[in-house]
């Protein structure tokens, strides 16, 4: 049986005039705590990921979470690293985000997040106020990028997006009009393409923002024989090549004496 450990995030502060617990903390508030974990915790392909288990107590509220040992250590080693350096532009994309949105909801609300481990001796990581966890946004330039793989899921109802599964690199979620996949004369689904997009990445370390990316162009990427595009190729080159040796043009590519 694997080994599991814990992480905890206790967030203290206020809800109005009454001290922040368990009971006055919306579901809303956790749906995207737990988003943010799953982002702290496997910030790349998440297809094999272990159990991210989900309890909490009072104090004020203690949310912990329970998964397997080695990510437990991963984890605490990052802590470990941000507090030292107090600084989040080495980390991968979703976990400086996620440390980001904490940020960011820190100053909004006035809340403090205290990341810690189950490890003993655990490294443990404060945001609040007083804090600045931002990335710095001169090393985030935008670019075009192809993306190839598996497109797992395509639509939305609010925000339309196409998910590609890229060997190696993860699932990308790809923003797109409505409009593009509803022009689709077929079902893109379980299928390999590629997608044109426009995406940051950062000049240092050359990561690209999951959540930045947008649509500009599906490409099919499917191995198929297409002998109508073939002949049309032929056609096409048949001016060109005629009245010419084959041999002696290739003799002449080659650079062999004739």
């Amino acid at each position: 049986m694997e080994k599991t450990g814990t992480i905890q995030i206790r967030i203290e502060g206020l809800v109005g005039a009454m001290k922040l617990t368990p009971e006055s903390f919306d579901i809303r508030e956790l749906k995207d705590l737990l988003t943010r974990v799953e982002d702290l915790l496997f910030p790349g392909d998440r297809k094999e990921r272990p159990v991210i288990g989900y309890r909490n107590e009072e104090g004020s509220v203690r949310n912990i979470f329970t998964t397997s040992m080695q990510t437990v250590i991963a984890f605490n080693a990052v802590l470990g690293q941000v507090q030292q350096q107090q600084n989040i532009d080495f980390l991968e994309v979703r976990t400086a985000s996620a440390i980001e949105a904490m940020q960011n909801e820190a100053i909004k609300k006035g809340w403090s997040f205290t990341l810690s481990t189950g490890l003993p001796n655990s490294a443990e990581l404060v945001v609040d106020r007083e804090t600045l966890f931002k990335r710095t946004d001169d090393v985030w330039v935008e670019v075009e990028l192809y993306l190839y793989g598996e497109v797992i899921d395509a639509g939305g109802k609010e925000k339309a997006n196409i998910h590609v599964s890229v060997p190696g690199k993860g699932v990308f979620i790809v923003q797109a009009p409505k409009q593009a996949i509803a022009d689709l004369k077929e079902s893109i689904i379980y299928k390999p393409y590629g997608l044109r997009v426009l995406g940051k990445q950062n000049m240092s370390t050359g990561e690209v923002d999951r959540n930045s990316v947008q649509f500009l162009e599906l490409i099919d990427h499917q191995a198929r024989f297409d002998k109508d595009y073939l002949n049309q190729l032929r056609k096409k080159a048949a001016p060109w090549i005629k009245g010419i040796d084959p041999d002696a043009w290739l003799n002449e590519i080659r650079g062999t004496d004739a």
